[in-house]
């Protein structure tokens, strides 16, 4: 159970997020786009990990390997906008949200005939 402090950051940290990959790291993603549906934080703020979901993107598991080549600088640049706020910048793991494929999937077998 996350505590209210968690929860608080860990959304501050995916609106940033958000933000940072639809402005300073389109170029990642081409004609696709990014969101960021949840980020759960550690009890000591110090570790983030983001759940990413894709839309109009074919190759999901390049994607994050861009994702994670750049993880340095998405770091600085969430760095940059959160510092005076925080007292540890956490660091970012970056994982593929499927739930959004799984309910499709369920809702397709709930749907097929019988």
């Amino acid at each position: 159970m996350e505590t209210k402090r968690q929860q608080k950051f860990g959304r501050q940290i995916q609106k940033d997020l958000s933000d940072i990959f639809q402005k300073e790291f389109k170029m990642l993603f081409g004609n696709g786009m990014v969101t960021v549906t949840e980020v759960k934080i550690s009890p000591d703020l110090s570790v983030a990990r983001c759940y990413l979901s894709f839309l109009l993107i074919d190759d999901r598991e390049a994607v994050m390997d861009q994702i994670e080549l750049q993880n340095k600088a998405i770091r600085n640049a969430l760095a940059n906008r959160i510092r005076k706020q925080v007292r540890i910048i956490p660091e970012l793991s970056f994982f593929i949200d499927d739930s959004y494929d799984y309910a499709d999937k369920i809702n397709k077998i709930l749907n097929r005939p019988i």
